[in-house]
């Protein structure tokens, strides 16, 4: 009994420091996290860090391995796939995040955002890598390099910059036409297009991202932020800050992945308890 009391007395002083830091706004940058960046909170946002880029398929394909986790598309035995011939999107037997277009397609390179992940496999991976999905404020927060006012993309003002294209959207006209100027029809390497000021990359573009939230003009759907290479800035443009898509959360889509957060607050109580 005397022990319970002590751990319990423990807890409560490491929840006090932790609430007197938050309330305060002493963050301190506690560790350099592998493949995350530190984003410091604002008056109605608490710091967090956040992944650099999307999760990869060679990130996934570890979860996978360790868990043996069978992601919804796998278990309904077809997924949502675009067809650039026909502008339509169906439900394609055999498409998977391992194979996003199907088997008879080329396989997912390992380091391109994961995809044909539904908002629940999202879930899943972040709760067994210990973060969590961003919510849209935090996410629009980082892509907005954590500064007040809002930009129009997390690089700047421009789509285009000195000739060379900035973020995988599509260039043409969606969706009967795509010039390819940018040099993906589909996704690209992570990182490709380089990184905004806080040292993020595929803030804008190369694929949607889930959130938590719920799209509150559409209560069954979960939003996804970032735009992906199927916007046309003639008709989504959704690879600009604070703009939105959604779908259910058991949806896996060709160009819907994710990346993940981990909570300030539960380092810092980490940092007492070690200490």
């Amino acid at each position: 009994m005397k022990n319970k009391i002590i751990i319990l007395i423990i807890s409560l002083i490491a929840f006090l420091n932790i609430f007197f830091l938050l309330k305060h706004k002493i963050i301190p940058k506690i560790q350099a996290l592998e493949g995350m960046e530190y984003v410091q909170g604002s008056e109605h946002i608490e710091s967090y860090y956040i992944d650099k880029t999307p999760v990869t398929v060679a990130q996934f394909r570890k979860f996978i391995n360790a868990t043996h986790y069978e992601t919804e598309s796998e278990k309904f035995g077809d997924s949502g796939v675009f067809d650039f011939k026909t502008g339509e999107w169906n439900l394609i037997k055999g498409a998977n995040w391992e194979y996003p277009e199907s088997k008879l397609k080329p396989k997912a390179s390992e380091n391109h955002p994961v995809t044909q992940v539904s908002w629940n496999d999202a879930v899943a991976y972040c709760k067994w890598a210990r973060k969590r999905l961003p919510t849209k404020a935090e996410y629009d927060f980082a892509a907005n390099n954590a500064e007040p006012e809002f930009k129009t993309y997390a690089w700047g003002e421009n789509a285009i910059e000195n000739g060379k294209y900035k973020a995988n959207f599509w260039q043409g006209s969606f969706p009967q036409y795509n010039s390819n100027e940018d040099g993906f029809l589909t996704t690209s390497p992570v990182g490709y297009f380089g990184k905004n000021k806080l040292g993020l990359s595929d803030m804008g573009g190369n694929v949607w991202e889930w959130v938590q939230d719920w799209n509150p003009e559409k209560p069954t759907e979960k939003l996804q932020c970032g735009g992906s290479y199927l916007c046309d800035p003639n008709v989504c443009h959704g690879f600009k800050i604070g703009n939105i898509s959604s779908t259910s959360p058991e949806t896996g889509l060709m160009h819907i992945g994710f990346r993940c957060v981990k909570d300030m607050k539960w380092l810092l109580l980490q940092k007492i308890f070690n200490n």
